[in-house]
């Protein structure tokens, strides 16, 4: 997998920089996933509602879905999958831009292919999100959002 593989735009928005985001994606492998492969898809509300339903059985829209690699099926933590326009409504809310949202989906959806859950887990990844998030310059997180 080439880095220019690593966000695949099925979806984009002319404000969304593609060399921004694939800059991101290199960061984010290289220093969060310590050089593991991920793929991240932009695409629409409809695709991830598709995908939500298939995968998790829950018709309904969401921002971003993590899909971890089965073992033996390739050398890569797995997939992720945003949608711009759910981003592109968060980021109009929370006063930031686009390619600032997207970052926060897609370092959400790559600590999920970490293995972490903030649902399960006892504040380790809403730690380890934001603890990312103050690194990389990131504004407020998904879950700090979410708890606020």
């Amino acid at each position: 997998m080439s880095s220019s593989d690593l966000v695949v735009f099925e979806r984009a928005p002319a404000r969304l920089s593609r060399r921004r985001v694939r800059a991101f994606a290199r960061i984010l492998r290289d220093e969060v996933a310590k050089g593991h492969e991920f793929c991240c898809l932009i695409t629409g509300d409809a695709e991830l509602r598709r995908l939500n339903r298939e995968f998790r059985a829950e018709d309904r829209v969401t921002d971003v879905l993590s899909f971890p690699a089965l073992p033996g099926s390739r050398p890569a933590l797995g997939d992720i999958a945003i949608s711009v326009e759910r981003a592109a409504g968060q980021a109009r809310a929370f006063g930031h831009a686009l390619d600032e949202e997207v970052g926060i989906l897609m370092l959400h959806g790559l600590l999920h292919l970490l293995g972490m859950d903030h649902e399960s887990d006892r504040g380790r990844m809403r730690r380890a999100e934001r603890r990312w998030r103050t690194r990389l310059g990131l504004p407020a997180g998904l879950i700090e959002r979410v708890r606020t």
